[in-house]
This record gives C-alpha cells, structure tokens and sequence, in this order.
C-alpha cells in the first residue's frame, strides 16, 4: 500500500462530492467514484509534491467526471432528481435542503462552468482551479461569474415560482 493512501482516504467526503456534480444516478455514480479511487491508486507514485495531494486528487476526480459527463452527453439518459433515490452529501450545519437545491442546480450548469464552482466550493482558490483545470485565472474568473448568475438566476425562478 502507498504511504499516502490513508490521507487519500481522509479525503472521501471531497471525493464524493465531487462525483456528486457529475452524476445523479446513485448506481452510476458508485461506480464512478471507484473509478476515482482506482486513478488516484494508480497516480500516486507518480505524485511529486506530497503536501499537494488534496489537488491532486481532486483533479483526478473531475477530470474522470467531466470525461463521464461528456461520454454521457452522447447517450444522455435522463434521471429526475428523487429525494428518495438520490443521496446528497449532508452539511454539518443541517442545510440539507439547501445542499440538495446547489446539487441539482449544480447539475443544470454545463460542465466548464460545473467544474469551476465545485472546485470553489471546496476552497480553491482561482490560481489552484486554473492550474488544476489548465486554464488561465482570468478564465476561472469568467466561469465562475457566469456559474453564479446561473445559479442566482435558477434561485430567482425557484422564488418565483414558489410564490
């Protein structure tokens, strides 16, 4: 076993949300989260700089999602959103049905701009997106402005429709 394997175990919470904004289907979506781990396994020798692993997983994990997402684009298979199917990872502050609104408004974005906000949700900052996405900050920059006005307009609709 790699030395580093139980710190990439710690990171499972990271992980499963990651694989959370790119599928639905709870079946598939286990499936590719074991896809996730076994990519990470076979990557970690290759691992320069230890102290980074956090990134380094976590651009495994969506660069196997977004290669899922488009391999799925090609024979979309549509799955609602059910409370009672699909599993979304639960926040310590008990936001739940937050939480379920940002995964399934998550899911509506495409993927450039999915990516991006994922990633910022978990804490990276513009200069670690684009080097993890191999993009520029100014274009992390512009991503996130249009995912958040998505995300605000869908907010917007939600409101009025529930009116």
């Amino acid at each position: 076993m790699h030395a580093l394997w139980p710190r990439v175990q710690a990171f499972h919470p990271q992980l499963w949300r990651a694989v959370c904004g790119y599928e639905l289907n709870h079946a598939v979506r286990e499936e590719l989260l074991q896809e996730v781990l076994l990519a990470i396994w076979e990557s970690l020798p290759g691992l320069r700089e230890p102290d980074r692993l956090l990134p380094f997983v976590l651009r495994i994990a969506h660069n196997l999602g977004a290669s899922h997402a488009r391999s799925e684009t090609r024979t979309p298979t549509p799955v609602p959103f059910d409370e009672e199917v699909h599993d979304v990872p639960a926040p310590a502050d008990g936001g739940c049905a937050r939480t379920q609104w940002l995964f399934q408004a998550l899911a509506t974005l495409p993927l450039n701009l999915r990516q991006v906000q994922m990633l910022q949700l978990e804490g990276f900052d513009y200069q670690e997106i684009a080097q993890m996405l191999g993009i520029s900050q100014e274009n992390v920059g512009v991503r996130l402005h249009r995912a958040r006005e998505r995300l605000k307009a869908l907010s917007r609709r939600e409101d009025n429709d529930g009116l």
